[in-house]
Parts: C-alpha cells; sequence; structure tokens
C-alpha cells in the first residue's frame, strides 16, 4: 500500500483550555430532581443552562430534570419536554442557553454516549457534568467532561470523555449548606447563629495558615510568592483602621440587629400558624 493511500486513525480534540464554572444552585437543584425521582428511576438526566464567558470557561447558571427510560444498550428521553422546558426558561432568561447536560452517579457509563450524542446536536462542544448524590468521596463528587471523537479516516468508531477542570465557588453561606447536604446522617439544620458560629471557626483557621505562612517566610523555610504576598496585602488593606472599642461596639450592634430579626421572623412563622388553625378550625364548625 502506498504511503499516500494508508488510512489515518484521527483523535480529535474539543477541550483545549476549556474550563467549566459551576454556580452551587445547580448542584442545589440536581439534588432535589434525585430525592424527587419516580422508584424505577436508578438515576436523573437534565439538561445545563448558562453562558460561554469570554475567556472561554463553561459557565453553568441552571439546570432542569429531562425524563427518560434507559435500558442496557438504549436510552430514550423525553424531546418534547427539553424543548418546552428551554422555552419557558429562555422565557425568564434569554441570555441562558444549552451548554451541556448532567447525569447522577459515579463518572461515565455506558449509555453517556448516546446522550451526549444528541445534546451534540443541540449545541457544539456540550460538557457532561456528573453528580455523585451519594456523596461517597467529597473530593470527586462532581466531574465535568468533554466527548472526544475517536476517527478512522471519515467514520467516527469511539467517543472518550476526557475530564476538564472544574471550578465550584461557594459564598460561606453556599458552603455551609453543601456542607450539610454533603453529610450522611445530620440531627438538624444549624440555625444562623450556629452557621455564624461555623464561618468564624472557618476564618480563624485560615487566619492561623496564613499566619503560619507568614512565619515560615519570615524563617526562610517557605519560599516567597508575589502572588500570595499580594492577595495578603490586599486584603490587610481592604480592612478599615478602627480601634479595637469601635470594632467591638461595631460587631455587638450587628448581632443585636440579627438577633432582633431572628426574633420578629419567630413571631411571624407562630402567627401564620396560629392563623393557618383558626382557619382550618372554622372551616370545620
Amino acid at each position: 500500500m502506498a504511503a499516500g493511500d494508508r488510512t489515518v486513525l484521527q483523535f480529535s480534540s474539543s477541550s483545549q483550555s476549556l474550563t467549566a464554572k459551576v454556580h452551587p444552585l445547580v448542584i442545589f437543584n440536581i439534588c432535589d430532581c434525585y430525592v424527587r425521582r419516580s422508584d424505577q428511576a436508578e438515576r436523573v438526566i437534565g439538561t445545563l443552562l448558562g453562558s460561554i464567558l469570554p475567556d472561554g470557561t463553561v459557565d453553568v447558571r441552571n439546570s432542569y430534570a429531562v425524563p427518560h427510560n434507559e435500558s442496557l444498550d438504549q436510552v430514550a428521553l423525553d424531546i418534547e419536554y427539553h424543548h418546552n422546558m428551554l422555552i419557558s426558561h429562555q422565557k425568564v432568561n434569554p441570555k441562558e442557553v444549552i451548554v451541556g447536560w448532567y447525569s447522577t452517579g459515579l463518572g461515565v457509563t455506558g449509555g453517556s454516549a448516546l446522550i451526549h450524542e444528541f445534546y451534540s446536536r443541540e449545541v457544539p462542544s456540550p460538557i457532561h457534568l456528573t453528580v455523585d448524590t451519594g456523596f461517597t468521596n467529597e473530593e470527586t463528587t462532581i466531574r465535568a467532561y468533554v466527548s472526544n471523537n475517536l476517527s478512522l479516516g471519515d467514520r467516527q468508531i469511539a467517543a472518550q470523555f476526557q475530564e476538564i477542570p472544574l471550578d465550584l465557588r461557594m459564598a460561606e453561606a453556599e458552603r455551609i449548606g453543601f456542607d450539610v447536604l454533603k453529610a450522611t446522617n445530620v440531627e438538624k439544620i444549624p440555625t444562623d447563629l450556629e452557621g455564624m458560629e461555623a464561618s468564624m471557626e472557618h476564618l480563624l483557621a485560615l487566619i492561623d495558615d496564613i499566619y503560619k505562612y507568614v512565619d515560615d517566610v519570615v524563617e526562610g523555610r517557605v519560599g516567597p510568592d508575589n502572588n500570595i504576598g499580594r492577595l495578603i496585602s490586599e486584603a490587610v488593606g481592604s480592612l478599615p483602621k478602627l480601634p479595637p472599642a469601635t470594632f467591638d461596639k461595631l460587631v455587638n450592634d450587628s448581632l443585636q440587629d440579627h438577633l432582633l430579626l431572628l426574633y420578629l421572623s419567630s413571631i411571624t412563622r407562630t402567627q401564620l400558624s396560629l392563623a393557618e388553625k383558626l382557619n382550618t378550625a372554622a372551616q370545620i364548625l
């Protein structure tokens, strides 16, 4: 066979410098859909909505579940439901478009290639997000993939899922809720004061880490990093220069306002509960 007649095995990659950023709302929504799934469904599949940032990052901001039937070698999606949900979402958020799809469970399964092929017709280079709703491993609970095509000449023979970097940034309040969600055995949801206490403990731990890093740099045990030094300088510079007594007064006043809001909300809930019970009793009589 001549050299020019040889069939070349080609591997086309669509994941060059591609990263994904997922908002906490998406994770909470996926877990909620998994809890509400039918008894026959082993996993939940759905559509990811968001946008592509100027730097190429896939920004995932919303999601919705799509009904499906799955067997060993077949997957049937409710395409009409998927399109109706997409139209409804875009009436509220026109800038959100399809960026990929998600599934619950650990990693990629056999039917993932078939579903990914469908979403590849909906949008170019979709991402695949997997969420382990059992949270068996906190470090690898959430992963993002893209599909790379393996072709023999002009014919595609296989698809390979390749993991891409995933950014899951949360505010402190969202982090507390996510930590509670990951815990399989929780006696009760922490109150606002308990959440504040956990946030302060986490903040103190971070300050201790910074103290240790600065001491190590001064003593010569660790090499200095200009980026870390610049971030520390910006954090210290953003703090207001207040006397300790004034700072304590501000914290105490803010805490008292917070406690007052909690008291008023508790009274409101009690009043609504009493009104509902009185209304029910009046209807019975």
